[in-house]
């Protein structure tokens, strides 16, 4: 198969897996978490909020960005070849009604520090649904009403992609 092949396959692929994530989605969604928009197979808009009593996110919902590559959720090796698995690239953004919510794992830019959204603790079983799940989980389970250190420098000096950010995971307590 051409490279060109390799690409269109990889392309329909991805647009299969998003059209049948949507379907899903469209079918229901757990508690907390809410379809904004979905008007292209590229960018995604989702509402969030903690359901438990965590006094730090009691009352709040948060808008998630998430944005598709062509070959998501399998990514492609240097001979365009499948291998690497290829996360969507996952943000809060931040609105009138909808902050970037304090965590130490989440930048006042709406960046956020999981490993999941890495390439090294993505699977490509995972989908729209367990991210917002895990973020949910993440919020829930923090008692820290803080950003990152270096928050403010990291959000001043950064010009990378989220995905292109090559983060040290090594507090799993938050």
């Amino acid at each position: 198969m051409s490279g060109l092949g390799r690409k269109r396959l990889a392309k329909e692929l991805t647009k299969a897996r998003l059209i049948a994530t949507l379907s899903t989605i469209n079918s229901g969604l757990p508690p907390g978490i809410s379809l904004v928009s979905a008007d292209n197979l590229e960018e995604w808009f989702l509402d969030i909020e903690v359901l438990d009593q965590n006094p730090i996110y009691t009352g709040q919902q948060y808008r998630l960005k998430f944005k598709f590559g062509d070959s998501y959720p399998i990514g492609k090796s240097a001979h365009s070849m499948p291998s690497l698995s290829e996360s969507p690239e996952v943000t809060f953004v931040k609105l009138d009604k909808r902050p970037i919510p304090m965590h130490p794992h989440i930048y006042s830019n709406g960046i956020i520090c999981l490993d999941l959204l890495g390439s090294s603790g993505w699977s490509p079983v995972q989908n729209v649904e367990s991210i917002c799940m895990s973020i949910q989980s993440m919020l829930t389970s923090n008692n820290k009403n803080e950003r990152p250190p270096g928050d403010e420098e990291f959000v001043r000096g950064n010009r990378l992609r989220p995905k292109d950010i090559d983060f040290y995971y090594h507090d799993n307590t938050v």
